[in-house]
């Protein structure tokens, strides 16, 4: 870039999407367009924008113009300095990123997924030709957390990230926890809100608070972590008893993304857990997502906000552009590279240590929680609380509590249990966390 981009030039954007997000940042642009270019020095202006449909009204006044099916007439446009691509996916977004960085022009990106599964082949594009990849809305939407641990904790060894960071799982478990009403109903209802796709298998699953907590912990540990790499657990088993059950003992149950650093190497792993209700997590509710990170200098923070939704994520996109167009305004490329530069082991879910809540369906008559204790005690785990809960045609509902065990430990004794005619059914079994455990 020459030196008349000190003055008025304007730095010139290509949107690659006018989608939900696409949209939120032309309104957002529109809106507070003169404090936007007050803080970046100079003009910001969008030149072009791909989309599928022409003719399409998406309820914006954009100058027909602006519009464009092609994307070379974006990628390959000289004037061009910075592409946002949120057309989502892995496919094209990612062919034209690479295509984007090779020509030299800053990138600002949502894409979870993309950055997920190509960050490592993005980033080292983008290093090539000395231009900039911005990933803040990749995470959180609209919670900074991103530019948190590259730059703002960037001076701490950092322990541990545990976050809620899928707002269709944690509104469901809000309802659940709420009302009373089971899995189902609750799904039906992030559906009508529109929280939940027709298809919610990514949220209920866990596949994408697995991504994000995968790119979360390639940053703050420094070392490439993949989604292949995160252990994975979803919502669909569990049952308003179980929620009942959790907050009589102290705590509430939430889909929780968890990334520890310990000797043995990285834990990267999605699963719902028991938090105590004292820990700032538990007060997460509804849509809204929340990261809790522990430094060794810093100590215990926590982020909080919306982590989805048009303007949400049109707001940490916003904020990625003013960067580039203000490196573009000083001739620095800023934040290029992969911060990746160890390689860490992936502790196997089999040694991570946790406690854990166990619900069980059981023969109700004189000596099955001695049977039930040798099997623990057999397979070296200790029980911190057992619960006899209702009894309905002489079956009763146990709820059991351990102490820190080894997983393999517990996965042994749950064989074990399995083969006893006394126990009928292991109904659940969840992990507790907040509590000091590593």
């Amino acid at each position: 870039m020459g030196d008349e981009n000190m003055s008025g030039k304007p730095i010139y954007i290509g949107l690659l999407g006018l989608g939900t997000v696409g949209r939120g940042v032309f309104r957002l642009l529109q809106a507070n367009k003169s404090l936007i270019e007050r803080k970046v020095g100079g003009p910001v202006d969008i030149k072009k924008i791909l989309v599928r449909d022409l003719a399409k009204n998406r309820g914006l006044q954009v100058e027909p113009g602006l519009l464009t099916n092609d994307p070379e007439a974006v990628l390959n446009d000289p004037e061009i300095d910075i592409i946002v691509e949120l057309i989502g996916g892995t496919g094209l977004a990612a062919d034209y990123v690479l295509k984007a960085l090779s020509r030299g022009k800053s990138v600002v990106t949502a894409n979870k997924d993309m950055m997920a599964e190509y960050g490592k082949k993005l980033f080292a594009e983008a290093e090539a030709h000395n231009c900039g990849l911005f990933f803040e809305a990749s995470v959180a939407g609209g919670i900074p957390i991103i530019k948190v641990l590259k730059q703002s904790l960037a001076g701490n060894r950092i322990l541990q990230i545990m976050g809620i960071v899928n707002g269709t799982t944690n509104y469901m478990l809000t309802r659940m926890s709420k009302e009373g009403i089971d899995f189902a109903t609750a799904l039906r209802a992030a559906q009508e809100q529109g929280y939940a796709e027709a298809d919610p298998t990514n949220d209920i699953e866990g596949y994408d608070a697995a991504r994000k907590i995968a790119i979360l912990a390639s940053i703050a540990f420094n070392t490439r972590v993949s989604f292949q790499d995160v252990y994975v657990e979803g919502i669909s088993n569990i049952a308003a008893e179980d929620i009942t059950y959790a907050r009589e003992l102290g705590y509430t149950i939430k889909l929780l993304g968890i990334a520890k650093d310990t000797s043995q190497g990285i834990e990267v792993r999605v699963h719902p857990a028991l938090l105590p209700v004292t820990h700032p997590l538990a007060a997460v509710n509804d849509a809204f997502n929340a990261v809790f990170v522990q430094g060794d200098a810093v100590g215990e923070t926590m982020f909080y906000g919306r982590g989805a939704g048009e303007m949400p994520t049109a707001s940490a996109v916003m904020a990625d552009i003013m960067d580039a167009a203000r490196n573009f305004r000083h001739h620095v490329p800023g934040m290029i590279g992969c911060t990746c530069y160890e390689t860490r082991s992936i502790k196997s879910m089999a040694q991570v240590v946790n406690k854990n809540y166990l619900r069980l369906k059981v023969v109700d008559k004189p000596g099955v929680l001695a049977q039930i204790a040798q099997v623990f005690g057999d397979n070296n785990v200790s029980l911190a609380t057992v619960i006899q809960k209702e009894t309905v045609n002489k079956k009763a509902e146990l709820v059991l509590v351990t102490h820190d065990v080894v997983e393999q430990s517990l996965r042994s004794a749950l064989a074990s249990l399995e083969l006893l005619p006394v126990v009928e059914k292991i109904c659940n079994v969840i992990r507790v966390e907040g509590e000091g455990n590593s």
